[in-house]
């Protein structure tokens, strides 16, 4: 399906001038950026595979391991978490952890979205493989099943170290596979104002994206002095969901600029759309089945991100067979619905038996044709 959408968006772009990494459709003034989809397709990239420090962006594949052990149940969110020494001695960004504090995997994850919690991260990720150091072995390994080639983690929470580094892709990548894989993680990336520690520590949304961009659902913000100002920015509009990735910004209010734009053309520039039949989905004749009729549905399917330009080139064409030979299994595929743009086709969705239908037995056969005398 991704090199399908890949050549979708290829011939959309067909219709929209042709930009270069050094003359994007919108104004960033961020030296690296990156436009992608929830299944990592690029849409605007501007050195997209520079490797620089991403600062606490980081934490986007600490949170990405955090919810792959608790979807698998290795964890629960309600697990204690207690505070090594080592954890509690992080600098920069922090809820200030004691040694020996004890809180839930979910208050961990709560202070990592919101206020990007160094103290939390490590402990979080000591809590998760033991120790900080084989936390990070699995932010690597994680890294190059994703296909993140520009990135070397060294730690969990993006404080600067040397050799720690990745790129404006590969931060879309772990974003686009956090988002999508683990939708969950919005209910903490979304918060503007929460606290913790029964109302002691108040924690507020490092993310200001969240108070001035219509369907912001994250992700994650990052700052060094080394690094500049980084986010990675999600969002959502009308089933649409794009993350736009700034590296090196050299303040706030610029990384946010960028991220915006960058939202805002895509909005505008492409949609997310269900493909449907344009006509009813009949029954197909099975011969020699118990059944003389089989009913057919679209196989499911994601919705798939095109230019808006080209939706109104948009042809569908139905391939079925006139009859099917029994037996038939439920979900089998028994024909296809093809996407074309400007004749080349960008997506191929199965037709699939809805229910299934068995063949007919030799007694079966012999009372069928008994039928068939008796009614002459």
């Amino acid at each position: 399906m991704k090199k399908l959408l890949a050549a979708a968006l290829a011939l959309g772009l067909l219709a929209v001038p042709c930009f270069g990494e050094e003359a994007l459709p919108v104004s960033v003034a961020a030296p690296s950026a990156v436009l992608i989809t929830l299944d990592g397709t690029v849409l605007l990239e501007k050195d997209g595979h520079a490797v620089r420090e991403p600062a606490s962006v980081t934490k986007v594949m600490t949170l990405l391991l955090a919810c792959e052990d608790i979807d698998s149940g290795k964890v629960a969110l309600t697990d204690s978490v207690t505070a090594s020494a080592y954890a509690a001695s992080m600098g920069g960004s922090q809820i200030w952890l004691e040694e020996g504090e004890v809180l839930t995997v979910e208050e961990m994850i709560k202070c990592i979205a919101v206020v990007s919690a160094n103290d939390c991260a490590v402990a979080l990720a000591e809590h998760l493989a033991g120790s900080e150091e084989a936390f990070v072995q699995r932010m690597n390994q994680r890294a190059q099943e994703l296909g993140m080639t520009d990135t070397r983690f060294v730690n969990a929470c993006g404080l600067t170290a040397e050799g720690h580094v990745t790129s404006a892709y590969d931060i879309g990548l772990m974003s686009a596979q956090l988002l999508r894989e683990h939708p969950w993680i919005t209910q903490y990336t979304t918060i503007w104002q929460d606290n913790i520690r029964e109302g002691a520590s108040v924690l507020v949304n490092t993310n200001k994206l969240l108070k001035s961009f219509p369907g912001v659902t994250g992700l994650k913000t990052g700052f060094t002095s080394t690094a500049g100002y980084c986010v990675s920015a999600s969002a959502e509009k009308e089933g649409l969901h794009l993350i736009a990735v700034i590296m090196g910004s050299d303040n706030k209010e610029n990384r946010s600029a960028d991220a915006a734009a960058l939202l805002n053309w895509g909005f505008a520039n492409y949609a997310a759309v269900t493909l449907t039949t344009d006509r009813p989905l009949l029954p197909i004749p099975v011969e020699m089945g118990s059944q003389n009729l089989v009913p057919v549905e679209l196989g499911r399917q994601e919705p798939l991100v095109l230019p808006r330009a080209g939706l109104s080139q948009l042809e569908k064409v139905l391939e079925l067979p006139e009859t099917v030979a029994a037996p038939v299994e439920s979900g089998q595929q028994l024909g296809a619905l093809s996407v074309r743009m400007e004749g080349e086709e960008v997506c191929r969705i199965p037709v699939l038996a809805s229910e299934g239908v068995s063949r007919l037995t030799l007694w079966e056969i012999f009372y069928r044709n008994l039928q068939c005398l008796c009614c002459r």
